[in-house]
């Protein structure tokens, strides 16, 4: 496995694999790995031939009162991580590599980035879009892949793909859960074992959605009540935002009538934590 942290050398060594023909899979992440990253990451060397991954923590997509300066790093782990899950490159390049002196260039994806966290977080997904395309730019994939937990990112960055005709696929992939049903995530290093407990209120509050739906319940302010009361059961538990959205374009549903994304996002102790299911009615 070969570590790579300048874009130059990156990009060479992108072009040198598709000379040669051969197909390039690529999982951008922040490090810190759990399971679900490796999830990705087994994925992606499903789909290609080589398979890179990034680490980077991205400034740009974090608010000024966020967690940018506490996010959990560690770069040797992650390195030991990605070489037995077979990844043949990780680019980890500085914050001065992605963002030179006098960077002005963002990309913006409007409409499907202004609800649920695009909302809560102003500015996130215009981060998000500009590392995304810069990273594209770089290791140059055929495919890459994105975890469904994140789903208004990934529906982010599919329509910033399509919207600039980019030649790349975007691939989904299932959120990874822990045994007692919390989606991983880097930030439940943050819960306390009392946090912990009511953490676990997301991934319930999403089960309990799936049952009413099962047995023919439609309406979506009944089926967001059930969610919002076992969520306030947790004394940990602040909500940001529990809603109902088209799974397509991130429209509001009130009643459900195809596809439908139930989204989640709470403070549990110091951590934000997010959960969703697509409820298929």
């Amino acid at each position: 496995m070969r570590v790579i942290d300048t874009l130059a050398e990156m990009q060479q060594q992108a072009d040198q694999w598709r000379r040669e023909g051969l197909r390039i899979g690529f999982v951008p992440t922040m490090g810190y790995f759990h399971e679900g990253h490796l999830a990705l990451m087994r994925h992606a060397r499903t789909l290609a031939d080589k398979t890179v991954i990034s680490i980077f923590v991205n400034p740009t997509q974090f608010g000024p009162n966020e967690d940018f300066e506490a996010y959990p790093r560690d770069m040797d782990r992650d390195l030991e991580l990605a070489r037995g899950v077979g990844v043949d490159v990780v680019f980890a390049p500085t914050v001065d590599q992605m963002y030179p002196p006098g960077f002005q260039t963002y990309v913006q994806v409007e409409e499907v980035t202004r609800p649920l966290c695009g909302r809560s977080r102003p500015g996130h997904f215009r981060g998000v879009a500009t590392v995304v395309a810069k990273l594209f730019q770089v290791v140059k994939p055929h495919v890459a892949v994105f975890g469904q937990k994140d789903y208004q990112q990934l529906l982010t960055i599919r329509r910033m793909v399509e919207d600039l005709a980019m030649d790349v696929q975007v691939v989904g992939h299932p959120i990874v859960r822990e045994a007692d049903g919390l989606a991983m995530s880097s930030r439940n290093t943050y819960l306390s074992e009392e946090d912990r407990r009511d953490a676990l209120l997301l991934s319930r509050s999403l089960e309990e959605a799936r049952r009413l739906v099962s047995k023919g319940e439609r309406n979506g302010e009944v089926i967001l009540g059930a969610v919002r009361r076992i969520l306030a059961s947790g004394p940990r538990v602040r909500i940001d935002y529990a809603e109902l959205r088209d799974a397509e374009t991130l429209e509001p549903v009130q009643h459900l009538e195809g596809p439908t994304l139930l989204a989640l996002a709470a403070h549990v102790g110091r951590a934000r934590l997010i959960d969703n299911t697509v409820l298929e009615p």
